[in-house]
């Protein structure tokens, strides 16, 4: 393909199948329910745990398989518009196993000058990225863990995705929106407490969430189409991830 120079500024655009989003939460808050609502969906399962959503997914339990399934999406004709990494953190886990097993080793760490951590991080870079800049949405799914941050003058926990450092970056590094699904807990009319799911957007020094499109709420009801709604509704001013 010849490279010229652009003529023309480029546009945002609010076509959901076309952003990458990382999504992450405690177990069975509802992660991958908001994502089977998304047009298109297809999972790709890393993990058990689709079995009471009604949804397309090729199971991938092992690193060769999810680049077959990767290898089938990009080849295009199909109907699918969103691909659903679920979990994005046993993906990683598949990817660096796999690694590890053509090196002859047992850990990412059994080599020598940090050539085990090398290796598998490139192979997560390359095949993350060619994902996300394939003409479809993807959406990782990840559990969540609470880290003591430790700082100069200060120490606190923060809340954010169960991934390997190493991993973590290249994935925030790609992804237009880190959504935190979370509960908050409210009063009821009878003084009882109710339960209510929601998605966090902004960045907040008590866990990790962005939004680069600025186009959503600080919190808004973890519902598909709350989310929507939000998305297409008027924005809310550019965040920083």
């Amino acid at each position: 393909m010849a490279v010229t120079l652009p003529t023309e500024k480029t546009k945002p655009t609010l076509d959901l199948s076309a952003k990458t989003i990382l999504a992450y939460g405690p177990p069975k808050v509802g992660k991958s329910t908001l994502a089977s609502r998304f047009p298109g969906a297809l999972f790709l399962e890393c993990e058990p745990g689709l079995g009471e959503l009604e949804v397309y997914k090729i199971p991938t339990f092992t690193w060769p398989d999810f680049l077959a399934a990767c290898k089938l999406v990009a080849a295009g004709d199909h109907p699918f518009k969103t691909v659903v990494v679920d979990t994005v953190d046993n993906a990683f886990k598949f990817c660096s196993d796999h690694i590890c097993a053509q090196q002859g080793i047992q850990y990412e760490g059994d080599l020598d000058h940090g050539k085990g951590w090398a290796f598998v991080k490139n192979e997560w870079h390359r095949v993350l990225t060619k994902l996300a800049s394939l003409p479809l949405g993807l959406i990782l799914i990840s559990h969540a863990q609470d880290k003591t941050i430790k700082t100069r003058t200060d120490e606190y926990v923060k809340t954010q995705p169960s991934l390997p450092d190493r991993a973590r970056g290249v994935v925030l590094g790609l992804v237009d929106m880190i959504l935190f699904c979370d509960t908050v807990t409210r009063k009821g009319k009878d003084g009882s407490a109710v339960i209510e799911r929601v998605i966090r957007t902004k960045p907040n020094p008590a866990y990790e969430a962005g939004d680069r499109t600025g186009r959503l709420p600080e919190t808004l009801p973890l519902d598909f189409e709350a989310f929507e709604k939000a998305f297409h509704g008027p924005s809310h001013g550019k965040e920083s991830q």
